[in-house]
């Protein structure tokens, strides 16, 4: 895809124009990283504006700032003009102040003052994901005058499926699907076929719980309202899959220990890769040496039982990979909603029971393998590094699990509790459980 690209812009004016249109936004956008900034720019000016206003949504931060700023006056004013007003917001808050000062200098009063009206309110909630462009209309009205204002309802609402009903202050009473609308006789009143009991979020509602509730309700929009139930907006699917998108990203960086926002990779400079990587590994790496003081605080039993350092590698990885597993299933829990912090005793009395039943087997394991493979040390070893295993893996189980929900109980993300971070803890507490069970049972 890139290098048919880099061909398109060999060409000029409308054979350009040509070539490109015959590609798909999601195409284009998934070659733009392979093009240098002038071939960029030529293949965006060759789109129309509908396309271009789809396309930019679809790219970096980077790339955004770099076609803004490289714009002409009347293309940034024509381009902002037929963006949606959620996706103008986006392109606003994530480009650099300069480029947002600009950008709002371009807009008509109109389109600014719908823009200025979105940007009050916090991008992570659900008023931040909304549009206003959506269709209200009052309940003394009929179903004949309801459909012949969607006719004559403008091209740049949402959607028309939902349309509400709110009250002469603005406050929303009801939904009536253009369904309803249609097999419904025209002189029936709105208020005889709307559904009261709709569903709705408050402005501030996280965006999380905002896509959680659309997708449980397997809805199209989402209506968004203030604390008087006051209708904003609306948040509509193809929002909240973005929302999924970024939240999962998000989610993996954090398990695997990398700062920052979704972003092309190749897109990334080397410094923003390091600064995202680098502070980390050093704060893993102090936590890390912590194991060298716990290694030194046992120094003489390690002296005296050689064998307990063969096993320690078995010991840090199984006591890891299970305290893993166990906080995975429990962030998976949180973030679908099966799991409540009020739920914690159950959570730990199940991972209780499973921790002791997969540390049986793998100590079962474990002390074959020592027994009846090099370095084959006697029983009473075999049976000291048993029991030590069997001791971790319920440990870990248990922090696994308890991790998660303290880390969400103080409102941070849960994902914090998983991967390098949980592993390194357990990794230093694994072991002292280690040492202190075979020093008991050896002495």
């Amino acid at each position: 895809m890139g290098e048919t690209m880099e061909k398109l812009i060999e060409a000029d004016g409308e054979a350009l124009r040509a070539a490109v249109n015959d590609y798909s936004i999601a195409e284009l956008a998934d070659g733009w990283y392979r093009l240098n900034q002038e071939q960029s720019m030529a293949v965006f000016l060759a789109l129309d504006q509908t396309s271009r206003a789809e396309l930019i949504t679809e790219l970096s931060s980077t790339d955004q700032q770099i076609l803004v700023a490289a714009l002409s006056v009347q293309a940034t004013r024509d381009l902002l003009e037929v963006m949606d007003p959620d996706d103008l917001v986006d392109l606003i808050q994530s480009v650099s102040p300069e480029v947002r000062s600009e950008v709002l200098g371009h807009l008509s009063d109109e389109t600014r003052k719908e823009t200025e009206f979105l940007l009050r309110f916090d991008d992570d909630d659900a008023a931040g994901l909304m549009t206003t462009r959506y269709a209200a209309i009052r309940a003394d009205i009929t179903a004949g005058a309801a459909l012949s204002f969607l006719r004559k309802a403008p091209e740049e609402l949402e959607t028309i499926y939902y349309v509400y009903v709110v009250d002469s202050l603005q406050r929303l009473i009801g939904v009536v699907t253009l369904r309803k609308l249609l097999i419904s006789s025209d002189n029936r009143k709105i208020a005889d076929i709307m559904e009261r009991n709709l569903v709705s979020v408050r402005e501030d509602t996280d965006q999380e719980e905002t896509a959680r509730v659309l997708d449980n309700h397997e809805l199209i929009a989402l209506p968004v309202v203030d604390h008087w139930n006051r209708l904003l907006g609306i948040v509509t699917f193809d929002d909240v899959i973005d929302v999924i998108r970024e939240e999962q990203s998000e989610d993996i960086y954090r398990m695997g220990a990398i700062a920052g926002d979704d972003e092309n990779y190749l897109g990334s400079s080397v410094f923003k890769l390091i600064w995202r990587r680098l502070p980390w590994l050093v704060l893993l790496l102090l936590a890390g040496t912590i194991t060298t003081n716990v290694l030194a605080g046992y120094e003489s039993l390690i002296t005296r039982f050689a064998f307990l350092a063969l096993f320690i590698p078995v010991i840090t990885q199984t006591g890891g990979n299970s305290g893993t597993q166990s906080s995975t299933l429990m962030i998976r829990g949180l973030a679908t909603g099966q799991l409540r912090f009020n739920l914690i005793g159950k959570a730990l009395a199940k991972e209780l029971t499973t921790g002791m039943v997969i540390g049986i087997a793998t100590g079962a394991v474990i002390f074959l393998r020592s027994i009846l493979l090099p370095p084959g040390i006697d029983i009473i070893e075999a049976a000291a590094v048993s029991a030590s295993l069997m001791a971790v893996v319920v440990f870990a189980t248990l922090m696994g699990c308890l991790m998660p929900f303290v880390v969400d109980r103080f409102g941070g993300d849960p994902a914090l509790a998983s991967g390098p971070l949980m592993s390194t803890l357990i990794d230093v507490a694994g072991l002292t459980v280690y040492f202190e069970v075979s020093k008991i049972l050896l002495f």
